[in-house]
């Protein structure tokens, strides 16, 4: 199992953000993209935050209740991303997957740019596919 690589299992076009969008093109691109959150990049597609429905719902609600205009992305993404490489053991993602909240990771490269997704889903997938392809159906 450990073969099995992030690069095997990611999502090369993700649904990606800017800083400048406002957060209700935001919610739109995560409904129709059917993520529960992504990458904010630049210009160059380098990584530079993280956008969650999380975050989306907490300032639409804020925006409801006290009738503020719309926010941009920038005002209420996480700049603390966490990522994985392509590179990177399905395995050591599970692991991490277990202590840490995010159901999903961008992939960078080395120097930080976007390659694209990983979600719980795909780990579970790639497993589930492993397992299947060692010991036959399970269950």
């Amino acid at each position: 199992m450990d073969l099995l690589k992030v690069a095997d299992y990611m999502h090369r076009y993700p649904v990606t953000f800017t800083a400048d969008m406002p957060v209700e093109m935001a919610v739109d691109r995560l409904i129709k993209g059917r993520q529960t959150g992504g990458p904010v990049v630049d210009n160059h597609k380098k990584i530079i935050g993280f956008i969650s429905e999380q975050d989306c719902l907490q300032r639409m609600l804020m925006s409801t209740y006290h009738d503020q205009q719309s926010a941009k992305v920038a005002d209420v993404m996480n700049t603390a991303v966490l990522t994985v490489k392509d590179y990177d053991g399905i395995i050591d993602l599970a692991q991490i997957m277990l202590k840490a909240k995010p159901k999903l990771y961008p992939v960078v490269d080395d120097d930080g740019y976007l390659l694209g997704i990983i979600t719980r889903s795909d780990v579970l997938a790639a497993i589930d596919k492993e397992l299947h392809s060692h010991y036959g159906k399970v269950g």
